[in-house]
């Protein structure tokens, strides 16, 4: 198979692209580290909060939101138990499986997460309206939301 000149330009733009993504996120503005600060844990375990906010979860379904094993599932969610900041029950029904559920601590720290996690930096804040809306437009294409 032929790569066409036109083919390189467009592998190289969206090379570029992403790299300008990648670095603006993970690079210059990483707000994960003003998350773990403000909540005094690692990211994987507000990132557990995160995840059950919307609701109970099992055990299994927050291993898989989070992308860990049980093992280490477990370790996450006995230090934010011991923190008050979830509790753990049996599954009704099956002894075997707990269900994770948030507490009201655990919520507002969850709400302080998004609220950091959210927070647009200067530079993105200060592009003109036009600029934002065909790069909300962009973005909400590429992860399929449509904004």
């Amino acid at each position: 198979m032929t790569v066409s000149p036109a083919d390189d330009v467009a592998t190289g733009l969206a090379a570029q692209a992403w790299q300008g993504m990648r670095a603006l996120v993970l690079d210059r503005y990483d707000r994960r580290k003003k998350v773990c600060d403000a909540l005094g844990m690692s990211f994987i375990r507000a990132k557990a909060l995160r995840r059950v906010v919307d609701g109970p979860m099992t055990m299994r379904e927050l291993a898989a939101a989070l992308g860990t094993d049980p093992p280490y599932t477990t370790v996450v969610v006995d230090d934010l138990e011991r923190r008050g900041l979830v509790t753990r029950t049996v599954r009704a029904g099956d002894r075997r499986s707990k269900i994770v559920t948030i507490t009201p601590d655990g919520a507002g720290q969850a709400q302080l997460a998004e609220r950091i996690l959210n927070d647009p930096p200067r530079p993105v804040r200060e592009l003109p309206p036009a600029d934002l809306e065909v790069l909300a437009r962009i973005l909400g294409a590429l992860l399929g939301t449509g904004v």
